[in-house]
């Protein structure tokens, strides 16, 4: 069926149209506009509550919000998260990849970057990657804030011990 169907559409037989034919290219997607209109009252990523606002846990969403300008289903992905693989913590940026064939697999659309622990250095390496890549500057200040509390959040409370033998 499905190959009778791109030889009434392209008049060519189906192995060929896959290569030829400009209606049935692989390359595009859908406008991330009308992936959001798709998505955003069906999805299995909501979160609902009440009396809160309606929360998301989408991969790549920066604030956790369900909402059009943080989805990291549409369009381009910013997260700023903290990962742990045993004892070690680290701080990792989510980028969609810049390839826009990427799009079609999503085991490969998103890329996970490395921050530094040091403020000085992983704030001048977000700033780098966002602002001077040009990706995503409206959500540059809040990525800077959350990799602040992604930070602090890897601080351990330190332990005070009272000796029971004390002083008088």
């Amino acid at each position: 069926y499905f190959g009778s169907r791109l030889k009434s559409v392209c008049g060519r037989s189906s192995q060929v149209s896959l290569l030829i034919c400009p209606i049935h290219t692989l390359s595009t997607m859908a406008p991330s506009s009308l992936i959001w209109e798709c998505l955003k009252g069906h999805t299995s990523f909501i979160r609902k509550s009440v009396n809160c606002k309606v929360m998301s846990a989408e991969p790549g969403n920066l604030c956790g919000l369900h909402s059009y300008k943080f989805s990291g289903l549409t369009g381009k992905v910013l997260n700023v998260s903290g990962s742990k693989k045993g004892t070690k913590e680290s701080i990792v940026m989510t980028t969609a990849h810049k390839q826009a064939s990427r799009d079609a697999r999503p085991g490969s659309r998103l890329l996970q970057t490395g921050l530094k622990k040091r403020s000085k250095k992983g704030q001048a390496q977000l700033t780098k990657a966002l602002e001077g890549g040009f990706y995503r500057q409206d959500l540059a200040a809040m990525a800077a804030a959350k990799y602040i509390k992604v930070k602090t959040s890897f601080k351990k409370k330190k332990l005070s011990f009272k000796s029971r033998r004390a002083s008088k």
